[in-house]
């Protein structure tokens, strides 16, 4: 992960004024990921062509595409509202958009909405209506202008928060005043792999054939190495102009993964900016004509899986004297192992084998610089005497909100009795 050094100030959820004038994407930046045709006329196949009508052969500029990029500003205020919210299996995102009269700054600004939890697998057919709650606002690339994106929690209209608002729980526990005195950091990989539409197959592989063995992918460069840079790359523009507080990306193990980074973030901070981070990758692969899928081990065999490691720290962590701070909150974590596990993501079973760099799922393990260990400390943390720790354990589509959260109830709350904690200490050989 790219070194994390401070959070950004936009962990107030705020949308800062000097996005405002920031471009928006334009179909013309996925212009390398279309797929060329050799005939005149030739229906392309790109997702492109499947919204835009094909240009004709003198260069007319294309209507649908030309009112797509149209700038409204000069002419309303009203702008257009991207409500984003999580969906029935916990994994998927889903929209909708709605007209705002004005610009907006803050959540607290927008109005509740409302949509059919049957066709999520959120609600009962008879009693069918969920309400969006806005939580937290980022500038929409895609259209541009003021227009926003809004990640929304959900709820029943009695206000209660279904079984699927994990956010909901999260908040309870960044608010608790001993969190929030201890100012929980979080610098989160997704690591993700792309698949190509009709096969289901990585990109850039055979069809059902595999290519060489992995070794020269990882950060690489060139045509036989790296499938996918334009998408990774257009993400990474997204989330920065949308206000995410994205620290970097890079090629992975098995060719077609990649990773982003998002970080330091604080408390539910980290997880609105994940869950809006996964919905720009959405989009993006949806114009580029490319399956985004966050399973954990997509490829059986001799291939890495995909996880979401989760680095984080407490404001005791970070100061003076902190090394001891986080053995003894590897301490608690080893003690409720089987509780993280359980919560880490469907699937993670497949990925977590104790090879390509994962600890074994049922043993719970720590070390400096180990990428093979349950939890990782890094180098310059032990020579420091301070600093922060890796759980390797997430799965890449574990839920942020769960997993931020409970990291900080299981170090910060959660109070282990002093024979567990002996024992536990000597299991693992820690000295607290």
């Amino acid at each position: 992960m790219a070194q994390i050094l401070a959070p950004s100030p936009q962990w107030q959820m705020r949308v800062t004024k000097n996005l405002m004038d920031v471009s928006p994407l334009t179909s013309k930046m996925w212009s390398s990921l279309v797929l060329k045709q050799s005939k005149k006329g030739a229906i392309k196949t790109s997702s492109k062509f499947k919204v835009y009508a094909l240009q004709s052969e003198n260069g007319t500029v294309n209507r649908v595409e030309q009112l797509l990029n149209l700038d409204v500003t000069p002419y309303t205020d009203k702008i257009i509202a991207e409500y984003i919210w999580i969906g029935g299996s916990g994994t998927d995102v889903r929209s909708k958009s709605k007209t705002i009269s004005k610009p907006v700054e803050h959540p607290s600004e927008l109005p509740k909405w409302n949509y059919d939890g049957s066709s999520t697998g959120q609600a009962p057919g008879e009693d069918s209506e969920v309400i969006l709650y806005p939580q937290a606002i980022f500038k929409d690339p895609f259209r541009g202008g003021n227009n926003i994106l809004v990640i929304c929690d959900t709820y029943t209209p009695a206000g209660e928060p279904i079984p699927t608002n994990k956010r909901y729980r999260a908040a309870q526990i960044f608010s608790n005043p001993k969190v929030i005195a201890e100012v929980p950091w979080f610098g989160i990989e997704q690591e993700y792999t792309l698949l190509q539409t009709n096969v289901k197959w990585p990109l850039g592989w055979p069809a059902g054939g595999y290519p060489g063995p992995q070794g020269p992918y990882y950060c690489g460069a060139g045509a036989d190495k790296i499938f996918g840079r334009d998408i990774s790359d257009a993400l990474y523009k997204a989330c920065l102009y949308a206000g995410i507080n994205i620290s970097g990306t890079n090629g992975e193990v098995m060719p077609g993964q990649w990773e982003f980074q998002v970080g330091p973030s604080v408390g539910i901070e980290a997880g609105d900016h994940i869950w809006c981070a996964r919905y720009l990758l959405e989009r993006i692969t949806e114009q580029a004509g490319v399956v985004l899928t966050l399973d954990p081990k997509p490829i059986e065999g001799d291939w890495n899986g995909a996880g979401c490691h989760t680095n984080y720290s407490t404001k005791s962590m970070r100061e003076d004297g902190g090394y001891e701070k986080i053995k003894k909150a590897i301490l608690s974590l080893s003690l409720r192992h089987k509780d993280h596990i359980s919560a880490y993501g469907e699937g993670n079973e497949r990925r977590l084998t104790g090879k390509h760099e994962t600890a074994d799922i049922n043993t719970f393990s720590w070390g400096v610089a180990n990428r093979g260990c349950s939890i990782r400390v890094g180098r310059d943390t032990e020579k420091n005497g301070k600093g922060y720790l890796e759980d390797r354990r997430p799965a890449s589509n574990m839920d942020p909100y769960v997993v931020t959260s409970l990291l900080a109830e299981t170090t910060i709350l959660w109070e282990p009795t002093l024979e567990a904690e002996a024992l536990a200490a000597q299991k693992i050989a820690l000295k607290v």
